[in-house]
């Protein structure tokens, strides 16, 4: 259950990145994580917490409820 909405949560993200053309590099940059921590996120495979989250949505300019939207 809680993989799933990591799933979710993760391509949610990378949608909204792809549509800002931001390539994982650029954000994780931005975002002062690793490529690698942003890529698990994106894949489901991290469980990340509310302070990246928060500089993720910042970076991409929608607010944390937009990202969890239909999750």
């Amino acid at each position: 259950m809680v993989a799933d909405v990591l799933v979710r949560l993760g391509k949610n993200l990378k949608r909204r990145r792809v549509r800002h053309k931001l390539s994982q590099e650029k954000l994780a940059g931005q975002a002062f994580v690793s490529v690698l921590h942003l890529r698990r996120i994106e894949n489901g495979r991290a469980n990340p917490s509310l302070k990246v989250l928060h500089k993720l949505t910042k970076i991409l300019k929608i607010s944390l409820r937009l990202l969890f939207l239909g999750l």
